[in-house]
Formats: structure tokens, sequence, C-alpha cells
């Protein structure tokens, strides 16, 4: 008797157990529907008020990439208009699975999707599209043979696949969740049979994709034609003539409940689509093969190579005594001279940075335009401008007031530190304080006031200076390890 009401406790304790469990599992699922029902609220309010927007986007060859020591890209092009359009700075977070886009846009860690993204109807219940921003199709990607230009056309055509019914019972390569995935389901159902899918990394960019396809690595892919000719033009071994598509429309995405900041993306583009430069843009990234060639051989493109410019070994050498990371010393350079070394000013600057005549004499410089003697002056020069804020404390603050006066001269910049202090600002701080009284040192009753000792200076030019390495060092740390 004891042992069946021992068996019977133990049945019990089981059961209330068990539902326990399923209940915190029921509840887990709960707390995970509604954290994808119910996103970050986050709307265009919020981003003006931070003064910053938030672009998820991904490296591809026409999306995000480095050529140069230049960021470029459609994407990035049309997003640094659009951050104007709103009059706030812009932040690109770089996703490296695609998969995670729209995870990353509800949990928010960005306010919008900067993506070539096809609208569908399964993924308009995750996110909301903006305004499209192009049409193509989808195509499929195959591989002539390696003695495609000798074959005669015959045989050339037998060789590859004509039309989609042929791909049944086939298996195409494609990431999983993207348009191409969905379309290679709806094409098995439209025509009556099976394509196999083979699923690919979200880490892979369709033209990384495209490219494993030229070297033989895949057999088949789909893609989007605008992507896939550009990409043939530089792989002419790939066939890319059989459309499994019709026009379908690319856009952008934000969440369901910022609809404010949908509202102004597509204001914004509906005025963009009115300029010359909505099409010059599309052109330069998707129709330009000369340009695109160039690219894909350069060893300074970043999805080939850690490099930015000709001159980083020596730049890593020298910004070493300098004690800088040796990328924010190469966003200098090119602000400078775009990494040309025989690049002059209107005042006798030159070299690839700049210096002067008389500052290159007193520095031991011989010949300006040698690289390693521009990079091992012009490092010492910033090492002895850096010397007068060494009171400076910050030590991102001493770059940057190193920075400004290695641009416009040390002078000017104590001047606006005495004017900053006199308006009750903060001398010590290039942000939103000394930076502001640069530029008002362009106005006489400021270069004029009894504080300030060395006059006018065209503050525009420091001001941006600064800015603009920082946002371009910001680009070198996504693309370039230190």
């Amino acid at each position: 008797m004891i042992l069946k009401t021992t068996f019977k406790l133990r049945y019990l304790l089981l059961l209330i157990l068990s539902f326990f469990m399923m209940s915190c599992s029921q509840k887990h699922k709960n707390d995970k529907v509604r954290s994808k029902s119910n996103p970050i609220e986050w709307d265009l309010k919020e981003i003006k008020e931070a003064g910053k927007l938030r672009a998820l986007t991904v490296y591809s060859s026409t999306t995000y990439f480095l050529y140069r020591g230049r960021p470029m890209g459609y994407e990035y092009e049309l997003l640094e208009r659009f951050a104007e359009y709103l009059d706030v700075s812009l932040e690109l977070i770089v996703v490296k699975n695609m998969d995670e886009l729209f995870e990353k846009l509800n949990a928010g860690e960005g306010d919008l999707v900067a993506h070539g993204l096809t609208i569908t109807s399964l993924r308009k219940k995750e996110v909301s599209f903006t305004d499209y921003l192009y049409l193509t199709k989808q195509v499929l990607v195959q591989k002539k043979p390696d003695n495609w230009r000798t074959m005669h056309w015959n045989k050339l055509e037998n060789a590859l696949i004509e039309d989609p019914m042929e791909l049944l019972n086939d298996t195409v390569s494609v990431r999983r969740n993207s348009s191409y995935s969905e379309r290679i389901a709806n094409l098995s159902e439209e025509l009556g049979g099976q394509i196999y899918v083979d699923t690919l990394s979200g880490e892979m960019a369709t033209d990384e994709i495209i490219k494993e396809v030229a070297r033989g690595n895949i057999e088949y892919t789909i893609a989007d034609q605008n992507i896939a000719s550009i990409m043939a033009s530089y792989y002419p071994i790939l066939d890319i003539d059989v459309p499994v598509s019709f026009s379908q429309r690319i856009s952008w995405a934000t969440r369901h409940n910022s609809p404010n900041l949908l509202k102004a993306t597509n204001e914004w583009l509906k005025e963009l689509k009115k300029e010359v430069d909505y099409n010059v843009i599309y052109n330069k990234y998707f129709k330009n093969s000369r340009d695109f060639r160039r690219r894909v051989k350069s060893d300074f493109y970043s999805l080939n190579n850690q490099e930015i410019s000709p001159y980083d070994d020596l730049i890593k050498t020298y910004a070493k005594e300098l004690n800088w990371d040796w990328r924010l010393v190469t966003s200098l350079i090119y602000q400078e001279s775009k990494f040309n070394p025989n690049n002059s000013s209107w005042a006798d600057a030159a070299g690839l940075m700049q210096l002067m005549p008389a500052t290159a004499e007193e520095l031991g410089v011989t010949d300006r335009t040698d690289p390693e003697q521009s990079i091992k002056g012009g490092t010492t020069y910033l090492k002895q401008i850096r010397e007068n804020f060494e009171s400076l404390e910050d030590s991102i603050q001493k770059i940057k007031f190193t920075m400004a006066a290695y641009n416009c001269g040390l002078y000017h910049v104590i001047d606006a530190q005495s004017l900053a202090e006199k308006r009750g600002l903060d001398p010590d701080v290039w942000d939103e304080n000394v930076e502001d009284m640069i530029l008002e040192l362009s106005v006489p009753k400021n270069y004029n006031d009894p504080v300030v000792n060395y006059g006018y200076v065209r503050g525009i030019e420091p001001y941006n200076y600064v800015r603009q390495i920082f946002e371009r060092y910001q680009h070198y740390t996504q693309f370039v390890d230190e």
C-alpha cells in the first residue's frame, strides 16, 4: 500500500513538473512572438533627436566597399544623400550574415535596411518596404564550358540550360531565406516538379556566390539581373541569359512601427528620382563594366585584400612613432593628397602629406614627392604640433586638435580656444566647442575680437577636415584589421 502511494505521489509530481516545464516553454515561445510582433519603437522623431541615422547594410561589390582609400557603393552613396536630406549623421552597421538583417532591424539595432531587397509577400510580414529603387528580374547564373570560345554555337547551346524547365530534378545553390530561395520554391510549383536547393551561408553575398559559379565550385545559382550582368562583364565564362522571373521591385525596408521614417524615405526617393544623380549612381555601379573590372583587379579593393593604399607599410612604420592607429594616419593622408605623391596645391603644398616648402626644409625633407620622406616628415610634424596639446587628457581630443592645427595652423586653433573660453565653452574639447569657434573665425566681428591674435581663417576647412578624416577612419576600421 505504501509503495502504491509513493508511486502515485511520484507520478503526480512528474505531472506537475511536466506542466510547469510546458508552461515555461510556452511562455518562452510567447516572449519570442512578442519580440517579433512588437519590435522596438524608434521612429523619425527619435532619429532626429539622436542626430543619427543607423543603416543596416552588407559588404558587396555594389552595396558598400572600400576602393583606393575611398568608401563606395550604390547603397552607400544613396545613404549619404538620405542622411543629408534628414539633416542627421550617418552610421553604417555592417551585417555579415544577411539572414540577420530583419532580425537586427526589428531588435532596434538599426533604423532601416539599406540593401537591394526584392519585395515579396512573405517579407512584408516582417518589415515595411519603401517605394522601389529600381526594377530588375532574376536570372539563372551558370558556367559555360571552359572551351566555350572555340565551340560551335549549337554545341554551346546544348551544353547550357536554356529553359527553367530543364532545372527540374536538378540543384540550384542559393542562400536560405533569400528571395532567390522563394523563387525556386515558386518555380517548382509552377513547373509541377521539384528543383532541389543547396542552401548556402547567409554570410555569402550574391556577388560572392556568382564568383563560385565562375570558378566551377557551384553549378547554378539565381541572381538579380543587374548584379549578374556586372559580374558577367568580368567573368565572361558566365551565362546569365535565362530569366526565371518577371520584373521585380528592389527596395529598402523599415520596421512596421516606423511609419514616419517610411514616409520620409519615400518622399526623399520621389525627389531623388527627379534628379540626374539618381540614374548616374545606378549606372556607376550596375552599368559601368570598365570601372567594375578595374576595381576587381585592384589590390586596394576591400573585397580582395586588407590593403588601403600602396603606402600601407610605410604608414604603419611611422604611425608607430606617432602612436596613432595607422588607419587614422592613412585617412589623413587620403584627405591631404588622395594618395597621389605628385599632388600639389595652389599654396605650394606638395606630396602625400602636402608639406609646405619651409616646413619641409625644417624637417629635412629634400624631396616632397618622395613617399617615404613625405610620410616621415609629415608624421614628425604632427608629433611636434601635438606637443602643444599635451595638457589635454582625452587622447581623441588631442588628436583632433593636432589635426586641425596641421590643417590651418597652430595659432588659429589657439585663437579658437581663446574664443571658446570667452564664450563659456570648453577650450579643451574640439567637438561642438572649439570646432564651432574655428567656424566663427571666418566672421569679422569674431576674428577682430581682442582675444584673437592671428585674425581670419577659413574655418570651414579645418572643421570639415577633422570630421571627414574621422568619418573615413570609421570606414577603414570596418574593412581593414588593425
